[in-house]
C-alpha cells in the first residue's frame, strides 16, 4: 500500500482546490491510498520557536513524514503561492537539519478561474521544493482552468476531459512516488 499525502494549498472553506483534491482522492487506484495533510492550526512560523518546537508543528512534520510522496494542489495569490502554504513549508523545513520534505518525491497541480490556471504559482512552488530537496514530478503539468460547470452541487466532477486530465496526472504521480519513495535523502 503506498500513502500519498494531499496538501491543499487554500485554508478557504470553499476551496476550488480542495474540489480538485476530492477529485483525485476518488480517481485513487488499488493499492493507493491518499491522505490529506492539513496545516490550518499552524503558527505563523518564527525561527524563535525552533528551540521549543510546538506540538501542532512537530505533528505536521511528522505526518509528511510519514507519507511515500505528497501531492500538492495550490490556487495561485499574486502570482505566487498562498502564504499560508508559505508559512507551512517553512515549518516543514525546521528547525535546521531537519527537513520533512528532504528526499520526498512530490507532484503538484492547481486551478484557478485565470486562463493560466496556477502556471506561476506552481514555478515558485517547484523551486522552493527544489531548494527543500524533494523530487518534483515534471510531466504532466496541470495547470487547471477552473470552470464551476465541471461539477455538480455536491462538489463532485463530472467533466469527463478534466476527470480524464487529472487521471492521467494522478497515474504519473503515483508512478513518481514509486520511483522516488524508496531512494535515500
Amino acid at each position: 500500500m503506498s500513502r500519498i499525502g494531499i496538501i491543499v494549498g487554500s485554508l478557504s472553506s470553499a476551496s476550488l482546490n480542495r474540489k480538485v483534491a476530492n477529485a483525485l482522492e476518488a480517481f485513487a487506484p488499488e493499492g493507493v491510498e491518499l491522505v490529506e495533510i492539513s496545516y490550518a492550526d499552524l503558527p505563523v512560523y518564527t525561527p524563535d520557536a525552533d528551540a521549543d518546537y510546538p506540538q501542532v508543528a512537530k505533528d505536521w512534520k511528522a505526518a509528511i513524514e510519514g507519507v511515500d510522496g505528497v501531492i500538492i494542489v495550490t490556487p495561485e495569490y499574486l502570482r505566487s503561492i498562498p502564504g499560508a502554504l508559505k508559512n507551512a513549508l517553512d515549518w516543514a523545513s525546521r528547525p535546521w537539519g531537519t527537513n520533512s520534505f528532504n528526499g520526498k518525491p512530490v507532484a503538484i497541480a492547481g486551478t484557478s478561474p485565470g486562463a493560466i490556471g496556477t502556471a506561476a504559482a506552481q514555478q515558485h512552488l517547484r523551486t522552493i521544493m527544489g531548494h527543500l530537496n524533494a523530487p518534483t514530478l515534471g510531466q504532466p503539468e496541470v495547470f487547471l482552468q477552473f470552470h464551476a460547470d465541471a461539477w455538480d452541487a455536491e462538489g463532485t466532477l463530472v467533466d469527463e476531459q478534466v476527470a480524464a486530465l487529472l487521471q492521467v496526472f494522478l497515474a504519473a504521480a503515483v508512478a513518481h512516488v514509486d520511483r522516488y519513495a524508496a531512494v535515500p535523502a
